[in-house]
């Protein structure tokens, strides 16, 4: 019923959680989004924008995938669903309200190749001890990737997490490329990895950073 209303108009409901305030589950032209007070995190524009660095990544070589920011597990659904991706994905998140979120309202859950870990980023790759073809880094509160993710430390351990030629997706920023810490970031990047490179205006806000190697 809901699903159908949509189309007349928006049908949301909320949810709280500590970490992202107020999120929003909303029904709007038949499809389903997550949203926080400023920013989709789920299933909407932020779908469309990892989905734009995944096409730039040959998933045929990728053998594991570890997503750093699970939120409501778009990205996962657009492996699966869109690119035939069935091979194992580890998932990270540090919100339990998100986890449950993902699983009620979309269907993500620990199943068959799907491994979760309600956990926080800085402290999963600190303490990993696998390595991944492809990382997927999404981890904003709201509008705002937190400080800590975009240390040089953090992604020294995020690095020693991805395998010889694994590849690495970063959704850096929204409207912000030009940030002095995220320049400085890309910079440090850029010593790291055979190749970096910056993607502005994705969908007409994020900005992706792409590391390949060799």
């Amino acid at each position: 019923m809901r699903q159908l209303l949509s189309y007349i108009l928006p049908v949301t409901k909320t949810v709280e959680s500590k970490f992202s305030g107020t999120l929003e589950i909303t029904w709007h032209n038949g499809k389903k989004y997550l949203n926080s007070q400023n920013a989709n995190y789920s299933y909407g524009s932020l779908q469309q924008i990892l989905k734009y660095g995944l096409e730039k990544i040959a998933l045929s070589k990728v053998n594991s995938v570890l997503v750093l920011g699970m939120g409501g597990g778009s990205v996962i659904a657009t492996l699966r669903e869109h690119f035939n991706y069935t091979k194992p994905i580890t998932a990270v998140e540090i919100d339990p309200v998100i986890i449950n979120v993902a699983a009620t309202e979309f269907g993500i859950s620990e199943g068959k190749n799907l491994t979760i870990y309600c956990e926080d980023a800085l402290d999963f790759v600190k303490h990993n001890t696998e390595t991944f073809d492809l990382i997927i880094v999404d981890l904003f509160i709201d509008l705002t990737v937190p400080h800590k993710f975009l240390s040089t430390k953090f992604w020294e351990n995020v690095l020693n997490s991805k395998s010889s030629k694994g590849d690495v997706i970063f959704n850096a920023s929204v409207r912000d490329s030009k940030n002095e810490t995220i320049q400085n970031l890309v910079a440090f990047l850029k010593t790291k990895v055979y190749k970096v490179d910056v993607f502005d205006n994705v969908n007409k806000t994020n900005t992706l950073v792409l590391l390949k190697s060799l």
